[in-house]
């Protein structure tokens, strides 16, 4: 049976397809725009609640607000909090598409902006100080599952606990999965990871059971901000390439969208996102590639080398026997 890597890429079919959906609705997916995410934390809270997640740790990890660190098996949404020495500001950059009150304005006019010493919570040597001395901005972002078209924890899953639905979203079943572990270093997201206490893997299911009856999935319906943007995957794909123009046009350079684009080495991602600077700043692989893509080749390999080794061992009995 062919790889659903081969199948997709080979014939140009969508992953459902490709996986024996003949009648299936349009592929759904996730597109997080970064640039107003607020960093809230509602989608992890709400995909807990929604999913009956355990707990995995109300802890200080010392990497400014992120308890989580990253996703795992009790973790499949994650707000990343990057703390970095540059500036970020609706005066700067014009990420958010709203003109202030003309009240607000006027009572603002003649004010001059100071710095509180952010992150802390008071400045560094107790002054405050005029708003240009102040270098920082934080890029915080929710990640999850990515749903890939050409997705390597299918191909390596040996029981079928990994499937492929007909929305195109990748889902396990826990009820089947034995805990092998081949999944998890084949992702090359390092999303998927075995819970503890029972060894099997557990990730984003895309709100199977929500889309399933209609409904969009938890963490897109609780994000106030929109950052979390749900629908069928074509288009949100042009949704959010407009997104990224209008940015560039605002000055917001370093706009860019990551996983939208069919012919990277997952063949795409059905969660894809924008982000404000380059992918491992947020943790995330420059040129991700499907851990299995070169599968195919390396089994004919060995069926020839299988048959050259037949073909000697037949010869030398036929010698042997001669003598």
């Amino acid at each position: 049976m062919e790889l659903d890597l081969r199948a997709a890429a080979e014939h140009g079919l969508d992953p459902a397809t490709a996986s024996g959906y003949d009648a299936h609705p349009p592929r759904m997916g996730f597109f997080t725009d970064t640039s107003v995410c607020i960093g809230c934390k509602a989608c992890e809270v709400a995909c807990k609640e929604w999913n009956a997640i355990p707990e995995d740790g109300l802890t200080f990890t010392g990497m400014s607000y992120d308890n989580t660190v990253g996703l795992g098996a009790d973790t499949w949404r994650h707000v990343a909090f990057v703390e970095q020495p540059r500036r970020l500001g609706r005066q700067e950059t014009h990420l958010a598409d709203v003109e202030l009150p003309a009240a607000v304005t006027a009572q603002a006019a003649g004010r001059t902006a100071v710095s509180l010493g952010m992150p802390e919570s008071r400045p560094p040597d107790g002054h405050p100080h005029p708003v240009r001395d102040m270098e920082f901005r934080w890029l915080m972002s929710s990640d999850v599952c990515k749903h890939c078209t050409h997705a390597a924890c299918l191909d390596v899953c040996p029981t079928g606990a990994l499937f492929r639905t007909e929305f195109g979203t990748v889902v396990v079943q826990e009820d089947i999965c034995n805990g092998c572990g081949y999944c998890v270093p084949a992702c090359p997201y390092g999303v998927i990871d075995q819970r503890k206490d029972d060894g099997r893997v557990w990730k984003c299911t895309l709100c199977y059971d929500r889309l399933s009856v209609g409904q969009e999935p938890a963490c897109a319906k609780s994000c106030p901000t929109d950052s979390i943007q749900f629908g069928e995957l074509t288009e949100l794909r042009e949704r959010a390439e407009t997104r990224v123009r209008r940015l560039h046009d605002q000055g917001v350079a370093d706009a860019r969208l990551y996983g939208a684009d069919p012919g990277d080495g997952v063949g795409g991602t059905g969660a894809f996102f924008l982000l404000l600077d380059e992918p491992e700043v947020y943790g995330l692989p420059p040129d991700p590639v499907v851990t299995t893509r070169d599968l195919p080749a390396m089994w004919r390999r060995v069926a020839v080398a299988a048959a050259g080794l037949l073909v000697g061992l037949v010869g030398v009995t036929v010698i042997g026997g001669g003598r």
